[in-house]
């Protein structure tokens, strides 16, 4: 299966705002570190291999290319900024919906970022707030093999293959997440 993230790939799927500036590299040390601080709203940094990934309290998050979805999505919100790390948790709840949504897996949210199929986690979602703006960080194991899982982490992870036994189409995966996001976000930012 050919599901490579580029922007030829993803763009002409969309369904929702978020995603139309969409920028692709095969590699770098993070999406966050791709996303330009002056992008607008709902612009989106996609990598299908990250070297220096970060979680929640410094913790590193890896991903060799072609197995995971890795992306940052900026977000500007018309909120007070002491809402702001809300952000975080409405991102790991479509995170949460997108999973459900394209493997039929039960997924759920950890409070406050991290995304678990039963006790295992399968993604996290980093939010940073900077000058009234609000990044989220997005990583979901999508086709990790059982054997490629990190075994040093604080909660055992998943991935989306070892649940289901198939690959996981990262664009249909990446597209879901973007609109399941972007009806979140306007929820939230409504105040509902």
């Amino acid at each position: 299966m050919e599901d490579t993230p580029t922007r030829e790939a993803v763009v002409p799927r969309l369904r929702s705002r978020f995603g139309r500036d969409y920028t692709y590299v095969e590699s770098c040390p993070s999406t966050q570190r791709v996303l330009a601080t002056d992008a607008p709203e709902g612009a989106v940094a996609v990598a299908d291999e990250q070297t220096e990934g970060r979680g929640r309290l410094g913790r590193r998050w890896e991903a060799s290319a072609g197995t995971s979805v890795l992306c940052s999505v900026q977000l500007q919100p018309a909120a007070d900024p002491a809402r702001f790390p809300e952000l975080t948790i409405v991102g790991a709840e479509a995170c949460a919906e997108a999973i459900r949504a394209v493997t039929g897996l039960e997924a759920s949210v950890k409070h406050p970022n991290d995304v678990l199929i039963g006790a295992l986690k399968v993604a996290g979602v980093l939010g940073e707030a900077s000058e009234g703006r609000v990044v989220l960080g997005i990583g979901i194991n999508a086709n990790l093999p059982e054997a490629a899982l990190p075994a040093e982490v604080r909660i055992p992870a998943t991935s989306l293959l070892a649940e289901t036994g198939a690959p996981v189409d990262r664009i249909e995966l990446l597209v879901e997440l973007l609109a399941a996001l972007e009806r979140r976000y306007d929820a939230w930012q409504a105040g509902k």
